[in-house]
C-alpha cells in the first residue's frame, strides 16, 4: 500500500467523522445528544478514581470542569477535592452515576477489577468515557464494553498514552508502506518481571514486592481505605498491605492480570496498530523454568506467549510473540540486533524494524542506507487527553477508542489464559471461546461477589 493511498484513506474517514456519519461498530461519529455549546465551553467531567495513575489522568483533564470526584480512598479523595474545590465529593463510584445530570464524560481510574462496571454504568447513559488500562479485567467484559460503546455514539479512549507519540505513528507509516516487506513475525518484549519469583529474582528485579502465597491472616485495615468498596466485584479477602497502597494488587489474578495486561496494552499496541491486529487464531503460552506453570492466585513474573493472527485485508497472516522478564526473542539473545531492554521487533521479507517508546531503527542498517522514508500520513496526535476532550465536544475520531483497545485488551487477555490453562488454545473470537480447551473458560469471565452484577 501506497504512502499516497494510506494517506487518502485517512483523510477520507476523517472527513466522514466531521459529517457526523456512524462509520461502523464502534467507530465514533459526532455525538447527536451533544448539549448545544461552543466549543471552547468547558466539559463537566466525573472522576473515578484520583490516586495513582488516577492522579496523573485527573491532571491530564484538569483544564475541564472537574464537577465530580470519587475515590475509596479519603487521603486520594481529599487530595483531588483540595486542587478542585468545586467538585462533589464521593467514595462509591455506583452513587456518581445517580447525578448523571451534573457531568457530560468520565474518566475511569479505578483497579483494574472494577473498570468494566464504571465504564458500562457511564455508557449505559451516554456519557463520553475514558478509561485506564486495560480497559477491563477479562475477555467477557472487554467484549461487553466495547459491544455496549457500539451502540453509542460518545467519545471512548483508553489511556494507553504512548499511542499519542510521533514515534509510533512513524514506525506504522514504515510498515503499512512496505519498508520491510511483508511482515511474518512480530516480537515484543518487556524488562519488567513482577509476580509470581524467587525472593533473590524479586531483588534483582527491583519488584516492590516478594510473595509466594496468598496471605490469610487479616491486617488492619488503614483508616482512610474503604476496603469493602475498593474490593467491589472482587472475592472477599481480608485485607493485607500485599495488596494495597500502591500498584501491587495487579500481580493478583482477584483484581489484576500482571505485566500482560499493563504493559501489554502499551507495548502490543504497536504491532495491533501497525499490522492491523484483531484476533488470534491460537495462543500457546510457557512461564519460566523456576514456575513453569500457573499459580492459583498470582501471576507470572517471566512468560512468552505466541500468537497466530489470520490474513485482514491487505494485511498478511502474522506470528506475534511476547516475552516478559527474563525471557527474550532469539534476534536478542543471538545479537541480531541492539539488547533494548524492551521493544518491538518487526519482521519483513526484506529487512527488520526494531522500536521501543521513543525511537526506531531498520535493521540491518547497511541495506536501509540511502532509504527515502514515506511522507508522514498519520497527523501528530494533538495530545492524548486532549484527543479525548476534543472527541466529547466535536465527534472528532479517538484513536484508543473502545472498538480498537476492546480487541487489543481481549488479545491480552488471552495470552494469559493460555497460560492458566497450560494448553495451546484455539481461539473462536465470535463465541468467545476455546474450542479445544473447556476448562479455560473459568479464565475468560468470573463469577462476582454477591450485590455485583455486570449487565
Amino acid at each position: 500500500m501506497s504512502a499516497k493511498s494510506s494517506r487518502r484513506r485517512f483523510l477520507k474517514s476523517v472527513s466522514a467523522f466531521g459529517s457526523g456519519v456512524l462509520i461502523g461498530p464502534g467507530v465514533l461519529a459526532a455525538p447527536n445528544f451533544l448539549r448545544a455549546r461552543d466549543t471552547q465551553n468547558k466539559l463537566n467531567i466525573a472522576v473515578i478514581g484520583t490516586g495513582g495513575r488516577g492522579g496523573s489522568n485527573l491532571q491530564g483533564v484538569s483544564s475541564e470542569n472537574i464537577a465530580i470526584v470519587c475515590d475509596v480512598n479519603a487521603n486520594a479523595l481529599g487530595r483531588s477535592a483540595m486542587a478542585h474545590p468545586n467538585a462533589e465529593q464521593y467514595k462509591d463510584f455506583r452513587r456518581v452515576f445517580d447525578k448523571a445530570n451534573r457531568f457530560d464524560a468520565v474518566v475511569v481510574s479505578t483497579c483494574e477489577h472494577t473498570h468494566a462496571f464504571a465504564t458500562l454504568a457511564a455508557l449505559k447513559l451516554n456519557k463520553h468515557v475514558y478509561c485506564e488500562k486495560p480497559l477491563t479485567h477479562n475477555i467477557q467484559e472487554a467484549r461487553i464494553i466495547r459491544e455496549a460503546a457500539a451502540q453509542t455514539r460518545v467519545a471512548t479512549q483508553m489511556g494507553i498514552q504512548i499511542h499519542a507519540e510521533n514515534n509510533y505513528r512513524r514506525v506504522v507509516e514504515l510498515i503499512q508502506t512496505g519498508a520491510i516487506g511483508k511482515v511474518s513475525e512480530a516480537h515484543v518484549w518487556v524488562g519488567r518481571a513482577w509476580g509470581l519469583q524467587s525472593a533473590d529474582d524479586a531483588k534483582a528485579n527491583n519488584d516492590i514486592v516478594h510473595v509466594t502465597e496468598r496471605p490469610k491472616e487479616a491486617a488492619a485495615i488503614p483508616p482512610e481505605l474503604d476496603w469493602d468498596l475498593w474490593l467491589g466485584p472482587a472475592p472477599y479477602r481480608p485485607f493485607h498491605p500485599v495488596y494495597f497502597p500502591g500498584p501491587k494488587w495487579y500481580r493478583w489474578w482477584d483484581f489484576g492480570n500482571g505485566t500482560m495486561s499493563d504493559l501489554g496494552s502499551h507495548w502490543n499496541d504497536l504491532p495491533f496498530w501497525a499490522l492491523k491486529l484483531q484476533a488470534p487464531t491460537s495462543v500457546e503460552a510457557i512461564g519460566s523454568p523456576a514456575y513453569p506453570k500457573a499459580h492459583p492466585e498470582i501471576a507470572p513474573a517471566t512468560m512468552q506467549a505466541t500468537y497466530e493472527f489470520p490474513a485482514r485485508g491487505e494485511m498478511p497472516a502474522v506470528k506475534m510473540v511476547w516475552y516478559q522478564g527474563a525471557l527474550k526473542p532469539p534476534q536478542w539473545s543471538d545479537g541480531t540486533i541492539p539488547k533494548w531492554d524492551s521493544g518491538v521487533l518487526f519482521v519483513g521479507d526484506k529487512g527488520m524494524l526494531l522500536s521501543d517508546y521513543g525511537k526506531h531503527v531498520l535493521l540491518p542498517e547497511k541495506i536501509f542506507e540511502g532509504f527515502k522514508r514515506p511522507d508522514p500520513f498519520i497527523p501528530n496526535s494533538i495530545g492524548h487527553y486532549q484527543e479525548w476532550l476534543q472527541a466529547c465536544r466535536t465527534g472528532a475520531p479517538t484513536t484508543c477508542n473502545f472498538e480498537y483497545s476492546g480487541w487489543l485488551t481481549e488479545s491480552n487477555h488471552l495470552g494469559n489464559v493460555a497460560f492458566r490453562a497450560g494448553k495451546k488454545l484455539l481461539w473462536d473470537a465470535k463465541a468467545i471461546r476455546a474450542t479445544n480447551c473447556p476448562e479455560a473458560d473459568r479464565f475468560i469471565r468470573r463469577e462476582y461477589r454477591k450485590g455485583w452484577g455486570l449487565a
